[in-house]
This record gives C-alpha cells, structure tokens and sequence, in this order.
C-alpha cells in the first residue's frame, strides 16, 4: 500500500470569524481537508451554538458536559481563540492574523466589520493575496442587503417552503420547512467552492478577492430542476407532498406494515417494478408506457399502485423490488441510518478524543480521497482552547 500524501490544504491558514452555521460549515470543510483553521470567539461567550443545547456532548461519567451537540457538528479539525476585535488591541490582533492568512470567513452584517477597520479593503491593503469570504443573508448589494438573514426565514423567502410538504388540497398541506437548516449548510456548501476556486486562481494571478455568498442566493439556486420548470411552463411549482414533480413514480408508497420510497428513474425501471407487484399490465398499457404519460394521468395511475402495495409487507417488496433493480428503500430514523450496514461500512460515525474526556463523536467527512485523505486531527475546540498556542506559533508572542 503507497503511503498517503499530506492532506489537500496542508499549509493553508483560515481565519474564521463566522459564527452559527453556514460560516462554519464552509470552514469545517477547509478543516477537513487540511487547512489550519483558527476559529475567533467572543471572549467569555464564544459561538452562539456553544449554549444551543440540550442535547450535550456527554462526559466519562456519563453526565452532560458545556459542549452542545449543535456546535460539535461544524467545527472540528478547528483551533478556537478569543479576542475582543471591538477594541483597538483585538482589531490590531486580527489584522496581524490576516496578515499571516490565506483565507478569512466572515458571517457579519455588509459593513459590520468596516467600524472595526476589518473590511475587506482595510484587510487586502495588509495582504493583497488573502482571499476574504462574506456570508450574508441577502449579499453586498441589492435592496435587501443590509438586512440579517436567517435559515428558516430564507426557506420560506426563496420558495423552497412552497414546494416542501402535503399538497394544500390534502390533510397537512400548507407551508413546510425542512428538517435541517438546509440553507445555511447549502451556502455552506457553495462558500467552499468558492474559497477553493479563489484559490486556483490565486495560483495564476497572486490576489485574492472577495466573495460575496448569500444565503437567498444560494438557496435560489438549489431549488435546481423546479425554477427550470417555473422558467419553461411560467407556473410556480406547488407541493407534491412526497412525490415528484416530474417522474412518476417516484414517492413513498404505504405497506400493509409500513412505508417505503419506489423511485423509479426510467421506463424500464418501471415495466420492472410493475411485473414485480404483480401488476405487467400497469407496464404495457399506453397511457403510462412513458414517464411523460404517467405525469399525465399521474392520478389514474397512482391511485391503483397504492391499492396494490398496501397489500404486501414492506420488507417482501423491497426485496421483490431490489432482485430485479428497480430503486426503492425504507424510511428511516437517524439511529437506524446510522445503524445500516452500509452506514457501518463507511464508519460515518467518528469519535475525536476531546479534551474533557471520552470522546467527541461526529459525522465522519462525505469526501473520500485515495491519495491525500481526510484526517480527524482535532475534536471541536473548547472556548479559547489554542489562544496562547496561535499567537505563540503565527505571530511569534511569548
């Protein structure tokens, strides 16, 4: 077996000023990947998330630790200092940091930092190379951005509230948000691409920029395949409740035990599972021969499918529906997906020695390398854990 290479970011430094979630969840990933980021905190109160408990992280003795489940879940592989950057000397400790970083990642209002002289222009005339991150609610510009954004009001702001749910004729139906903050952990998500396309092109022209990421916009943007559907037919998609809007079918079925999702990608997928139900007439009749069709007369066809599987155990038609290809699966519980064997396998369970005792456990990195992988280095870091230890190893402070 070759011997693995230093991790991607090896010899990157992050200055994360970001607080909550989507700021971190960016730099997480940086973490993960190898760079050396340093978390700044408040003095005395650190990350709001820190105190967004129960649950807790618990200790050897089984008791709740200081350590809410909400902040181990975005920042770990991290370093935590504290500094005051609303005075003077913390603004002037920030600026040396930056000096000394590649990268910085900043969750504050548009302008919240300029008062501190920690805005990107009073930053790049310091270190014209670093690439300086901004995650807003709404961006640097437009009517909105001075405005704060959060999670659960975007949701419903850029539509994905609209289309997530019952259907509004049906008992349940009305607005629904999801069950994670999808869009702070999305913005998340793209806030990294950025940062490593940033750094690409780093590469080619030795500066930095600013990135101007937004929670509305990037949440806009993953509504995906539903605006091309609104931009193509000029109608707002509704709420499907669980199906799709535009495969069929492509949902979750009740079981005379149970429920199950049939997902169905294509005609021949479905002329299979219709044999497997015991239904080949469903496959060959005309009306439903093409996904096009069964969209169509989706409430012809839906209606009989569900008669039928109400008439079998959950367990017997996945098995029938798996033997011969057709996509389909249980609903589970968190416990039980990490319970799944394939959930095993890929030990997306980790626990990280934490300086408290016992062990940290967190959600194991979806980015698999061959060659330089992902490494569990540090547990998320206690309030101010590594202050002496930056200011000691960065900027040579006794």
């Amino acid at each position: 077996m070759s011997e693995h290479r230093p991790p991607p970011l090896e010899g990157i430094r992050v200055l994360d000023l970001s607080r909550i979630l989507a700021g971190p969840w960016c730099t997480q990933n940086l973490a993960d990947l190898g760079a050396d980021v340093i978390k700044v905190e408040r003095p005395g109160a650190g990350d709001d998330t820190r105190g967004w408990g129960p649950p807790y992280m618990k200790g050897p003795d089984g008791k709740d630790t200081s350590e809410a489940a909400y902040y181990l879940s975005c920042n770990r592989n991290k370093r935590s200092i504290t500094v005051d950057y609303a005075t003077p000397e913390g603004a002037d400790l920030i600026r040396e940091l930056a000096a000394k970083s590649d990268i910085l990642v900043e969750n504050f209002k548009v302008g919240g930092l300029k008062k501190y002289g920690l805005d990107y222009d009073s930053l790049r005339a310091v270190n014209p190379r670093l690439i300086y991150c901004s995650v807003t609610g709404f961006g640097q510009t437009g009517p909105y951005a001075e405005r704060p954004g959060y999670d659960f009001m975007i949701q419903g702001m850029a539509g994905l509230m609209s289309i997530t749910g019952e259907r509004d004729d049906l008992p349940g139906g009305g607005p629904q948000k999801a069950g994670v903050a999808v869009t702070d952990i999305i913005t998340g998500m793209y806030a990294t691409v950025a940062v490593l396309a940033a750094l690409q092109e780093r590469h080619r022209s030795g500066l930095g920029q600013q990135l101007d990421i937004a929670l509305f916009d990037c949440h806009v943007a993953m509504l995906a395949n539903q605006n091309s559907n609104f931009f193509t037919s000029g109608k707002a998609p509704r709420r499907a409740g669980n199906a799709h809007q535009n495969v069929v079918p492509y949902q979750v079925f009740a079981t005379s035990d149970g429920h199950m999702i049939v997902a169905t990608g294509n005609d021949t997928q479905y002329r299979a599972y219709c044999k497997a139900i015991g239904a080949p007439e469903l496959g060959e009749d005309p009306r439903f021969a093409l996904n096009s069709g069964r969209v169509t007369h989706r409430d012809v066809l839906i209606p009989r499918l569900v008669a039928i599987m109400k008439t079998g155990r959950r367990d017997d038609w996945i098995a029938k529906l798996e033997a011969v290809g057709v996509p389909c699966g249980p609903i589970n519980d968190i416990a039980q997906a990490f319970g799944h064997p394939q959930a095993q396998a890929r030990e997306l369970r980790r626990e990280i020695p934490h300086r408290l005792g016992g062990a940290a456990p967190v959600t194991a990195s979806p980015l698999r390398f061959s060659g330089s992988p992902v490494q569990y280095r540090r547990a998320p870091p206690m309030l101010g854990e590594h202050t002496e230890e930056v200011l000691r190893d960065v900027l040579g402070k006794p």
